[in-house]
């Protein structure tokens, strides 16, 4: 069949404030999706990709137009889904007999659901990984059989909406096919935020799929972290070295590992370090850990292969609201392996959370001072947010209060407050966590120190501009207008 993969068209100003859009913005390579046409091109497909980043509402149209496919894939996240919507009705304006299916991480946490209310123009909702799902469902479509029984489909039959049973996860990932990464068009589009790369042009691995924290603020789709080892499934060493070996062949001089932990399986992790280093594999590496799962010799070995930086979910400076977030360690933990990272040369990024449950302005500042003692190269400072399948989503009435719009479930707007702040303390935080650690004196030599090419003057320079606007706009987080329920002023108590 002919087959079309959509990415819907979206804005770096509907996520980000207008004036840091620029140092703030990334262009991830799709990893799902792309996963996603390689099983269809496998089983024989024809598949292309229409990514909303770079294109349209209206070039994405014209295109299937075109196209005149036989079926069409939706990708959508939380913040996205009005904007599939938007896509489906469109789609089905031009031809009401085109099958429009909606997947993605929303989608797969809410189910059928998606085809109520604003999602009549979807036919169909893949409800788990869809590698093998969109495969099958597709030789019914192409057979006119009927999808009842599908596992892990959803579907619209007349005005009925029929539930199937969910599909068992995928245990052997080996057996998947490698992302395909030629459907993507120029490479060169794809770049991390300014200052989160090394080389270009850069592509993401995943090495295993699956976690065995339980953050509140987390959706996994085994939430009991029944499958695998302790919740994860790991595709074997030789697999993983193969797509490294296959990604620079394509061309790729840096790969962004997006683990949710790449240390889950500690002597699994030292050995693909130890791969890398032995098949003199040229290439600049990122990964993420849980730091009680590092050491300083496997962060050596991991410098040794290729790896510049490291992402921490540091979250908190404050040991309750790390309680409460579910994560499993402690402030102690964190300040030793960042301290490692530092000493084995490896680059660090911390990101923090403000607005957990139970958290207090006070506690919010008390994490700023620590982002500050840390002293990583980079860091970042979220709003907590509850996505549909977390536990945080799970018990809202428990924790705090909500935005009632899909659209402001990012990590930038707030959307979340709990009882014991409120909204403006919360963009309050974000913008004072900002300045303070990016306006260090200290941070700023070590910025001017580390330029060695063209690319660092334009990444500093822009970010420049972006700590200008930090200090010039009053309150450059206070964009969003959603409603999050009754929340005070706090006036000048947070004007600091």
């Amino acid at each position: 069949m002919k087959c079309v993969l959509i990415h819907p068209a979206w804005n770096p100003t509907e996520i980000f404030p207008a004036r840091t859009a620029a140092s703030q913005i990334n262009y991830w390579q799709p990893l799902g999706t792309l996963y996603v046409g390689a099983a269809m091109l496998e089983a024989g497909h024809e598949v292309e990709f229409l990514n909303g980043a770079f294109m349209t509402h209206e070039a994405i149209l014209a295109r299937v137009a075109e196209i005149r496919p036989d079926f069409v894939g939706l990708y959508s996240t939380t913040f996205g889904f009005l904007k599939a919507v938007r896509t489906a009705n469109a789609l089905k304006q031009f031809d009401k007999n085109l099958f429009v299916c909606v997947g993605g991480p929303y989608p797969m946490a809410v189910k059928g659901q998606c085809l109520e209310n604003d999602g009549v123009s979807f036919d169909a909702v893949i409800t788990g990984e869809a590698e093998q799902v969109i495969v099958e469902l597709i030789e019914r479509l192409a057979g006119d059989k009927s999808l009842v029984g599908l596992a892990g489909v959803d579907f619209r039959q007349g005005m009925e909406i029929i539930r199937n049973p969910p599909r068992t996860l995928l245990e052997d990932l080996d057996k998947l096919p490698f992302p395909a990464r030629h459907l993507l068009g120029d490479k060169a589009h794809y770049i991390p935020p300014p200052g989160q790369y090394r080389r270009k042009p850069v592509t993401i691995l995943i090495t295993s799929r699956g976690c065995d924290r339980r953050c509140i603020f987390c959706f996994q789709i085994d939430k009991r972290r029944q499958s695998g080892s302790r919740g994860v499934r790991f595709r074997s060493v030789e697999n993983v070295l193969q797509e490294i070996e296959l990604c620079l062949e394509q061309g790729y001089r840096e790969i962004k590992f997006i683990d949710d932990t790449f240390a889950a399986n500690y002597d699994r992790a030292m050995e693909i370090c130890r791969e890398i280093k032995r098949r003199k594999l040229d290439f600049t590496w990122f990964a993420s850990a849980c730091v009680n799962q590092v050491d300083k010799p496997l962060l050596q070995a991991m410098k040794d292969a290729g790896c510049w930086a490291i992402l921490f979910g540091a979250d908190s400076g404050v040991q309750k609201t790390l309680n409460s977030l579910r994560k499993s360690t402690t402030i102690e933990m964190i300040r030793r392996d960042v301290g490692w990272a530092k000493e084995v040369g490896i680059r660090v990024n911390t990101p923090f959370i403000f607005g957990a449950p139970g958290e207090t302005f006070e506690d919010g500042l008390k994490t700023i001072d620590f982002a500050v003692e840390l002293d990583a190269d980079f860091a970042n400072f979220h709003s907590l947010t509850p996505f549909p399948g977390t536990p945080l989503h799970d018990n809202l009435e428990k924790y705090g209060t909500v935005s009632e719009s899909l659209s402001d479930r990012t990590y930038q707007s707030a959307a979340f407050v709990p009882y014991t702040m409120t909204r403006d303390e919360i963009l309050k935080l974000r913008q004072i966590a900002f300045r303070r650690f990016y306006t260090r004196p200290k941070f700023l030599l070590q910025r001017l120190l580390q330029m060695r090419s063209w690319n660092d003057l334009q990444v500093n320079l822009q970010g420049l501009r972006s700590l200008y606007q930090l200090w010039a706009a009053r309150h450059l987080f206070h964009g969003w207008k959603g409603k999050v329920g009754t929340h005070e002023t706090i006036g000048q108590r947070i004007d600091k």
